[in-house]
């Protein structure tokens, strides 16, 4: 494949197209559409049919799901030049094949992941999965020479983020987690702000949640033709099927994810992570207040929660189910808040005019999947990568231990990630996985 001049504007229009610059200040939006324009000036100028990058999903969702991350992002991974989808992997067969039927005749349809990471001819693969297999298929997938995108929140337990980091590290596999607000300009330039000092120091973080949903007891029903309800679930306790257990409300059961906690935690606290400067640490101490519901076969993560985090340097977050969602810093100097659709700060000329001369910079990526293909493609390591991946779930399972446990108020080490003095909690780092399943 040849990358002429024209094919190249014409990329780079369709990239810019999919880049949302709303709220952005006009010359912080003109530094992202010249940053854009320079990584599509900077492709290869030729793919060679042996360099294109073969890619799989595994955990597609469907149409009548509900939950797509999967294939949303297999679709952005897709769009990249010298890309090829050979394969979706999913338990319902009817979700596996109307997914691999939508990327042409090449892709095959399979319905348990562990064929696709048999092929050789996969490069990487996308994990779009519930939580509670992101572990299990990530190692694997790595441990067979596949470079991975794994949907966000990484892992189901803090245990599985320090193994699946760990194992990246001695594969040296690319692993990009799918907290694709770090490739958001609104983002990224609160961050530069933040650790340039703009705000001064920095007091107070509000991580504004979604609140958890309430619901059962629910029936059970006959496993619906075509869906391996054993497979689904997998390493997790087996139980009786339940509609309501699947596709996306699986996120409100902690045997397969941690309600909003995990599901919006993974975004907010990935970038207050980012914006304080602890991509590789976390809080020394975590309180909590919040309902869990008390329903058999019902939903169990937590509803109506506070979570407060203590950080070494003395910074307090807060993640909670109120206000706008978004991320508000406040500090010294005043404050600043982001969110998906605006950012908007209490000294307008923090935002209006260009960042002091020797401000902060951070890592630039204005597509998450397109950050993935580039360094699956020159061996850079991505925006989020397994360790950060980790230590942002860290902070969304800390607080769902803390409410798991009736709001105990508790100290952690992030060096040797444990719990000082609580063995309870200490417990919840881990979690047993059900037959042969191995990390």
């Amino acid at each position: 494949m040849k990358i002429t001049e024209s094919t190249r504007r014409k990329f780079l229009t369709q990239s810019l197209a999919g880049i949302s610059m709303a709220g952005l200040p006009l010359w912080y939006a003109k530094e992202v559409e010249a940053t854009e324009t320079e990584r599509v000036a900077n492709l290869p100028g030729c793919i060679a049919p042996n360099d294109t990058m073969q890619i799989a999903c595994i955990g597609s969702g469907g149409r009548k799901g509900g939950f797509r991350q999967g294939l949303g992002d297999t679709r952005g991974i897709s769009r990249q030049m010298g890309v090829k989808v050979l394969a979706i992997a999913d338990v319902d067969q009817d979700h596996a094949n109307e997914a691999a039927a939508g990327f042409g005749p090449d892709c095959k349809a399979y319905y348990d992941f562990r064929e696709v990471l048999a092929r050789p001819d996969i490069d990487a693969v996308v994990i779009g999965t519930p939580d509670h297999w992101h572990a299990i298929i990530a190692i694997a997938a790595m441990r067979a020479g596949k470079d991975v995108y794994c949907e966000k929140p990484l892992t189901l337990t803090i245990h599985e983020g320090r193994r699946i980091s760990d194992v990246q590290r001695e594969t040296g596999r690319i692993f990009q987690v799918g907290s694709q607000q770090r490739s958001d300009g609104r983002f990224r330039l609160a961050c530069e702000i933040v650790r340039s000092g703009l705000l001064g120091k920095i007091k107070r973080v509000e991580a504004h949640l979604p609140n958890g949903t309430k619901g059962g007891p629910f029936a059970t029903a006959p496993v619906p033709a075509g869906f391996n309800w054993d497979m689904w679930l997998g390493p997790a306790p087996m139980v009786e099927y339940i509609p309501q257990r699947t596709h996306g409300n699986f996120r409100h059961w902690y045997d397969y994810s941690g309600g909003m906690m995990t599901d919006w935690g993974a975004h907010h606290l990935d970038i207050t992570q980012w914006a304080l400067g602890m991509d590789h640490t976390g809080p020394v101490k975590i309180e909590s207040k919040g309902v869990l519901p008390d329903v058999p076969n019902g939903y169990n993560c937590a509803c109506d929660f506070e979570v407060h985090y203590t950080y070494a340097n003395g910074v307090e977050v807060v993640a909670m189910c109120q206000g706008e969602n978004g991320v508000k810093f406040e500090g010294e100097k005043g404050w600043l808040f982001v969110s998906r659709s605006r950012i908007e700060a209490s000294d307008e000329k923090l935002l209006s005019e260009p960042l002091p001369r020797g401000s902060v910079k951070l890592y630039t990526s204005n597509s998450h999947q397109a950050n993935f293909v580039d360094c699956v493609r020159d061996g850079r390591q991505p925006i989020c990568t397994a360790e950060i991946g980790h230590r942002s779930a860290t902070v969304c399972h800390l607080g769902n231990i803390s409410l798991r446990l009736g709001g105990k108020s508790l100290e952690w080490d992030p060096l040797h990630e444990k719990f000082k003095g609580s063995d309870d909690a200490n417990k919840l780092v881990n979690k047993s996985i059900r037959g042969d399943w191995k990390l």
